[in-house]
């Protein structure tokens, strides 16, 4: 596939299929708000959205460009704000479009500093983006009395950090006494951007019990797939190894659980429409991976489809995160949203990874300029 004929959605037809079946009922001509609209998964959210002929409002950080990196393809079907969630005048905005629509509106809450790397270069940032901003959305939905079907904030699998040996029995285990972090499980976060995204479950929650919000809580592990900054450690070993013959990353003993997008999209519908207000729900594939072994499952599925020759993997100090604050292994029990839902991951790693390496390859110039690679950008391999 080249560049000029790259795909739109993520989605295949047996997904969209499957999206109908499962959520038209609940999203069909309703009114939705997507913060974050046209971040990686966010836009992939978008799609969905559209397929089920919701009326999406994207609320899309403002630049100078106006460019949409990932929504271009629905310009016309979708109503963009371009505002800052951390600019309470913008937000006001939205807000009180919203408290046109027709019917109660559904928001997802997506839009934040989502980096870990990037939290500690822009602490300030990170915590205006996603502390101040999720307080203006929840304070300006409480001022405006806007009445919504559901709110959905997006925390993150990180908040949950290393377990600390004065709560380990509070913690649950698998048989080979690997850590399972459940809804239950106890927090600790070991960065800025972890930090930040446990004020914002916290407000969250809040707002629901001081004013009635039906706010809700998911916390995904580790999404991946075509569109995400190749920044993200699954983006960086493919636009790497499609580059040149070492792929650089920091530790490699870190456990990861990762989810492949569609299935994190299927996670935010499920929890919206059928979550209980005021609950937590964690998800992702209820299995985890040391980075080393994700990185080698990349190189070797990359070199069967025929993208890359043999790669070499090497851990590059200047790549670690600072201090002692590497998280050591993340790993879902997702039972609570499977048994009140049906929601499970339906797409298997090596297929993931196989869609996500056919978008690096076919969109070369949406991540070239992204990349933050120790060295320049060398000739690509042969």
């Amino acid at each position: 596939m080249t560049e000029s004929g790259a795909q739109t959605t993520t989605w295949s037809e047996d997904e969209l299929a499957r999206l109908a079946r499962d959520f038209g009922d609940a999203y069909g001509t309703r009114t939705v708000l997507v913060t974050g609209a046209d971040g990686f998964l966010g836009s992939h959210l978008v799609d969905a959205l559209v397929h089920l002929d919701a009326r999406v409002h994207a609320l899309v950080r403002a630049t100078s460009s106006g460019a949409l990196n990932n929504l271009e393809h629905l310009r016309g079907t979708i109503n963009v704000h371009w505002a800052d969630l951390g600019d309470r005048h913008s937000v006001d905005r939205i807000v009180r479009a919203l408290a046109a629509a027709p019917d109660p509106p559904y928001v997802f809450h997506l839009g934040a500093q989502a980096h870990v790397g990037e939290s500690w270069q822009r602490p300030y940032e990170t915590v205006t983006a996603n502390i101040v901003g999720t307080l203006n959305l929840l304070q300006s939905i409480v001022d405006h009395d806007l009445q919504l079907e559901k709110l959905a904030t997006a925390g993150t699998s990180e908040e949950y950090g290393n377990v600390r040996e004065a709560v380990a029995h509070q913690h649950d285990f698998d048989v080979d006494g690997a850590v399972v972090f459940h809804e239950r499980s106890p927090i600790n976060p070991k960065s800025i951007y972890a930090t930040t995204k446990v004020a914002a479950d916290f407000l969250t929650m809040n707002y629901h019990d001081a004013y009635g919000v039906p706010g809700v809580v998911t916390r995904m592990f580790n999404n991946y797939g075509p569109r995400q900054n190749p920044r993200y450690v699954t983006g960086t070993i493919i636009t790497q190894a499609l580059e040149r013959e070492v792929v650089e990353l920091g530790q490699l003993e870190p456990m990861r659980d990762f989810c492949f997008c569609t299935d994190g999209v299927r996670g935010h519908l499920t929890v919206a429409a059928r979550g209980i207000a005021g609950d937590v729900y964690v998800y992702g594939q209820g299995r985890n991976i040391a980075m080393r072994d994700w990185a080698e499952l990349i190189l070797r599925v990359g070199e069967e489809h025929g993208y890359w020759p043999r790669r070499e993997v090497v851990s590059v100090a200047e790549r670690f995160r600072p201090g002692a604050s590497e998280v050591l292994a993340l790993k879902v029990g997702y039972e609570k949203l499977n048994r009140e839902t049906g929601w499970e991951p339906a797409v298997p790693w090596e297929e993931g990874i196989a869609r996500t390496i056919d978008w690096y390859a076919a969109n070369r110039g949406r991540w070239i300029g992204r990349v933050d690679w120790r060295d320049a950008v060398r000739a690509p391999a042969p």
